[in-house]
């Protein structure tokens, strides 16, 4: 099975427990106007990888995935538009007893039947599922992200349903999802699931801005400043992080 790559961090420290081996797929669905990624966008780019090349690269880490209790985390991207590529490459990790994660935004989600008999069969290789929810109210999500998230949040009510381990992440940025009432109507909905094993306030920055600048692309946040510390406080209050 051939996917399409765009990168891979050896060790990655933020994106699943201990230490990951971080697969970046190509292609993605949403435009989030805070993108840090932006040149994974397209779809049909990227470098072409084998499951067995990556399999024979990732074994050289298993010491470090057994000393930090890490694994593998497949990022994008949005790594279920290659759900065929990821349900081979799980299946080889859970040969090796490696821990499975992978980063969705859920953009492509849809209750279409042969869709979501693939994805039962993921799921069932999965031990973990980084959760991206950018907001809450649906235009101020189409907006954000060019998409509306009906469909996303049926996506985290089916994860709680199937009781599917998630941490759910929120990125705060000034004037667009840091709204009190928007937070509480998040923190009521991540409330009500079942499965949600950690929230992440992840502060809005502006590290990524100068890929939107080589893609020749108009970075509409340029005038957001970071998130104060009051703020991120508040946030982590909200959606009742302890």
């Amino acid at each position: 099975m051939i996917g399409k790559v765009h990168s891979i961090e050896s060790c990655g420290t933020v994106d699943g427990p201990g230490l990951r081996y971080v697969v970046f797929m190509q292609g993605c669905l949403l435009r989030c106007q805070y993108c840090h990624n932006p040149d994974t966008w397209k779809i049909g780019e990227g470098k072409e990888m084998s499951v067995d090349e990556i399999m024979n690269d990732l074994v050289h880490y298993l010491p470090y995935f057994e000393s930090s209790n890490g694994g593998i985390t497949v990022s994008g991207g949005e790594p279920l538009l290659q759900i065929d590529f990821l349900i081979e490459l799980f299946t080889k990790c859970k040969e090796l007893g490696i821990h499975t994660t992978f980063d969705s935004s859920g953009g492509c989600f849809q209750e279409h039947p042969e869709f979501l008999r693939k994805l039962d069969r993921l799921l069932e290789l999965t031990d973990l599922i980084l959760l991206d929810i950018k907001h809450m109210d649906s235009s101020k999500h189409q907006a954000l992200t060019g998409m509306k998230n009906e469909h996303i949040l049926s996506f985290a009510k089916l994860l709680s349903s199937k009781n599917i381990p998630i941490w759910i992440r929120h990125v705060l940025v000034p004037g667009i999802s840091d709204d009190t009432s928007d937070l509480k109507a998040l923190g009521a909905f991540i409330s009500n699931l079942k499965n949600v094993e950690r929230v992440e306030v992840l502060p809005y920055h502006k590290l990524g801005v100068y890929k939107w600048k080589e893609l020749g692309l108009e970075y509409v946040l340029e005038d957001i400043e970071p998130p104060r510390e009051d703020k991120i406080l508040e946030a982590k209050t909200l959606l009742q992080i302890r």
